[in-house]
């Protein structure tokens, strides 16, 4: 049997029964500055972790640096190419008229279909028979991009998921400029929608975002990065959705928090008045866990206040309760951020 290395997390949530704890779920996470100075930290922060849909304004980040101004992308477009989003008619009314300005249609974008995220979300239910497009993936609005930069940059719309595209390798610089990680060190891997995606340190993902908080202009991105972090602040209902956890977090940050959920139990999130940034994974990629720990770290930080707390609490678990309506435990925080 072939053994591989694991990362060290550490206990960041726990379910109770009677007072006793049940369940253990266990995750990491990483605070880091705008410098890239590590500030608080618990579990393993140095191991590599996929990014997932986490990774989306650095994904978004060469089209908005390069040729956003001559699309002529406001900040809703921009928000939107960060997306991942709920499938909602904002969301695919807005993909389809930035397809349409490069003469592109849904029939382009290779990232397939899903049920919208809007029924989880809300607790709806489809309706028995129904289809969806393309546009209602919830990364829609990040392969509309790559399909808005494949364009601009004189390339094939065909194949614009392929490592070795202009798209791809562009995204890849991007990844290892704002990670800090030489792209030959990069750990490669095929997300959801079929995009690539990186693994990178959680301190490296915490510093990409804490990044996009530098007001002053980055060597290479000039002005994008705050563009990006700022469209995604201020329109969260369209990074995500109703129901939504990024859209419940930048919500609770009154315009000083920007994040970005990733599947499978992955959280970024930055403050700009701080120059900080978290990143957060949850080992067995269950997210309510991951809410519970990351709304304990932002306290533990002094993030919050009352407003915020009150606001962050439509992203935690309700009290569990059994079939016949009887509370019967709860989900709490295990998190202990340590300095270095």
């Amino acid at each position: 049997m072939k053994l591989f290395n694991l990362p060290r997390h550490t206990p960041i949530a726990a379910t109770f029964r009677g007072g006793h704890p049940e369940n253990v779920h266990y995750g990491s996470f990483a605070v880091v500055n705008a410098q890239g100075k590590l500030l608080a930290s618990a579990g393993d922060q140095r191991f590599p972790m996929f990014t997932r849909s986490s990774l989306k304004p650095f994904q978004a980040m060469p089209l908005i640096a390069q040729i956003g101004d001559s699309l002529g992308l406001d900040e809703p477009d921009i928000a939107l190419l960060c997306a991942s989003h709920n499938g909602e008619p904002m969301h695919t009314e807005r993909a389809a008229r930035l397809l349409a300005k490069i003469g592109a249609s849904e029939r382009d974008l290779a990232c397939g279909c899903h049920t919208p995220y809007f029924y989880a979300a809300t607790g709806q239910m489809p309706m028995p028979g129904d289809t969806y497009s393309r546009l209602q993936h919830n990364c829609s609005g990040k392969h509309t991009g790559m399909l808005l930069l494949a364009h601009m940059l004189a390339q094939p719309l065909s194949g614009y998921l392929e490592g070795s595209h202009a798209v791809q390798q562009a995204i890849a610089r991007s990844v290892s400029h704002f990670c800090g990680i030489h792209e030959s060190e990069l750990v490669r891997g095929i997300d959801g929608c079929s995009a690539p995606n990186y693994a990178v340190p959680l301190t490296g993902l915490a510093h990409a975002f804490a990044k996009l908080t530098i007001t002053e202009p980055d060597a290479f991105y000039g002005q994008a990065p705050q563009r990006i972090a700022r469209a995604m602040s201020r329109y969260p209902e369209l990074v995500s959705g109703r129901g939504r956890n990024d859209l419940v977090l930048m919500s609770a940050g009154r315009g000083d928090w920007v994040s970005k959920v990733g599947a499978d139990g992955v959280q970024a999130i930055a403050s700009f008045s701080r120059g900080v940034g978290i990143a957060a994974k949850c080992s067995d990629g269950s997210l309510a866990p991951l809410m519970v720990a990351l709304a304990d770290a932002l306290d533990q930080l002094g993030w919050t206040d009352d407003e915020s707390r009150s606001a962050l609490r439509a992203m935690l678990p309700p009290p569990m309760k059994n079939a016949a309506g009887i509370e019967v435990g709860e989900m709490r925080s295990m998190l202990q951020l340590e300095k270095p």
